[in-house]
């Protein structure tokens, strides 16, 4: 079982049916928050669930809430701290 199943995020923010979580971790450089996304949806059944694959449309909202997400961790302490910066800038690899 993963930390993220086991504790609860820090903080998650929604527009609609959309959500960022926002997870508090620590390691020995300090803490660091990482943000999931998802999309709440109902089955055939009528249960929730959650998955990762968004519209088109739904697409800016998701930008959006990105933003909001950035911002929000920001005032949580860690401000521009990344846990991956060892990897560089991965923009020009991406096509």
């Amino acid at each position: 079982m993963s930390n993220q199943t086991k504790n609860r995020p820090a903080q998650t923010l929604r527009d609609g049916a959309l959500k960022a979580a926002i997870w508090k971790n620590e390691s020995e450089s300090g803490v660091f928050y990482n943000v999931t996304f998802a999309r709440t949806y109902k089955d055939g059944q009528g249960t929730l669930q959650n998955t990762d694959s968004y519209s088109g449309s739904q697409l800016l909202r998701l930008a959006r809430l990105a933003d909001q997400a950035y911002a929000k961790i920001s005032e949580l302490g860690q401000g521009g701290k990344d846990a991956e910066s060892d990897l560089g800038d991965l923009s020009a690899t991406a096509s």
